[in-house]
């Protein structure tokens, strides 16, 4: 991977190859040399010493007498593929440099395309957090190099040089898929995971609002494996090669893995909430349980609870998925908001994720003695708070994040990830 070091503010700094912003630094330093570039933003080429050896950038214009860069910035949006080639085709520049800022999938595939097609030097990159893994992906994208900050970012999406040349062009790409993601501790453990397995690796957040060309995507950018979150569960089995029996059977994918090209879906939920009772000291077996929710996690606890041999009830809102979760599992589904009469509780809505409290159940109706599962785990939650106060064992929700976790990772990478390394980055 060839690193080009883009400076958020002056320094004097060396290295390999450096970006030098007039609206930076004010001047080209008198050690800028022919691996360097400098970009105008505004200012006058004049300003540039006739004898710099380098790239200079002047936008959108081709400058005279100088090996030249012309870029096109689009803060906004990024056309389709087609306009994308047309805009960076013309012109007697060196390297055509084309960045674009990225809100989906669509967008992605636009710009790998575009690469595939393009056919003169450039540099292709994705802004925005969605953006990221076009910047990891030189040699895939065919770019003459690709940029790194030193000191603050200088676009949207930026890794550090530093983190870019540890990664390298060949790092594994694992990530999160769902709109919105909102806060995930899921990049945290998973790095851990990797740098105690020791693996080159990233984890990125996928944040899309269609799943479109996500099969291409995967494949186009060599990403590894992806976690599926609210609210593709269901709807991202159609993009798949195969899924598991388990995945099948639950009728719920919450991770991909990419072999050879070929998508496999998979069910880790069931293994993460089997985990989290087992923390909480009472193992998910004939139990008289309540769900409460009828979404993709819900399918899950359902396949754990009856599997287990678990007398299942279900609670929800939706009269028409809870329906369908209870033919499909055989659960019983109920109208009562008292839950005094079951052994243990699960939530599988997002009720309490942004702090509210508006659950389809009377939550004071909790005893001592129940066990209490809250799939929320990204703050305390009144549910999780009141099953406390009356006395109820803890199944954590950040247990179930681990469990299922470490089944992905097996899933994507064939060896057992240090469990006490996910824990200890998510506690």
């Amino acid at each position: 991977m060839r690193v080009c070091a883009a400076f958020g503010k002056p320094s004097d700094l060396r290295t390999p190859m450096a970006e030098y912003r007039l609206d930076v630094f004010g001047k080209v330093p008198e050690w800028a040399g022919k691996d360097d570039i400098v970009t105008l933003c505004g200012h006058d080429i004049s300003e540039v010493p006739k004898d710099f050896p380098g790239l200079v950038d002047g936008g959108e214009t081709e400058v005279e007498g100088f090996r030249c860069i012309r870029s096109y910035h689009d803060f906004e949006k990024t056309p389709d593929a087609d306009a994308v080639r047309d805009m960076l085709t013309p012109g007697g520049q060196e390297v055509s440099k084309g960045a674009f800022m990225v809100h989906s999938l669509k967008d992605l595939h636009s710009i790998f395309t575009a690469s595939q097609t393009l056919g003169r030097k450039h540099v292709l990159l994705g802004m925005g957090e969605l953006g990221a893994i076009t910047r990891i992906r030189q040699r895939i994208l065919g770019n003459e190099f690709t940029f790194g900050y030193v000191g603050e970012p200088t676009a949207p999406g930026q890794f550090s040089a530093e983190e870019m040349e540890a990664l390298g062009d060949d790092c594994h790409v694992i990530g999160i898929l769902g709109h919105p993601l909102g806060h995930s501790l899921s990049p945290k453990m998973h790095t851990a995971a990797m740098g105690k397995a020791g693996i080159n690796g990233i984890y990125l957040r996928f944040d899309t609002p269609s799943l479109e060309h996500l099969d291409e995507v995967i494949e186009e950018y060599d990403i590894r494996g992806m976690n599926v979150t609210i609210p593709y569960k269901q709807d991202v089995i159609s993009y798949l090669d195969s899924t598991t029996e388990l995945a099948m059977e639950v009728g719920a994918v919450n991770t991909i893995v990419n072999r050879d090209g070929k998508l496999s879906g998979d069910n880790t939920d069931v293994a993460g909430i089997v985990h989290a009772f087992e923390v909480a000291g009472t193992p998910l077996k004939d139990m008289k349980v309540l769900i409460i929710g009828s979404g993709g996690a819900s399918r899950a606890a359902a396949y754990a609870c009856v599997s287990n041999g678990c007398d299942t009830y279900m609670k929800a809102r939706n009269p028409q998925t809870s329906g369908k979760v209870c033919a499909d599992f055989g659960l019983i589904p109920t109208v009562s908001e008292d839950l005094s009469a079951y052994d243990a509780i699960i939530n599988c809505t997002p009720v309490g994720m942004d702090g509210g409290s508006d659950y389809p159940v009377d939550i004071t109706t909790l005893r001592k003695g129940q066990t209490v599962l809250d799939m929320v785990y990204n703050r305390p939650t009144v549910l999780a708070e009141t099953a406390k106060a009356k006395g109820c064992a803890i199944a954590p929700g950040i247990e179930m994040l681990i469990g299922q976790g470490a089944e992905s990772f097996r899933r994507w990478f064939d060896i057992e990830p240090d469990i006490e390394a996910m824990r200890e980055a998510v506690s």
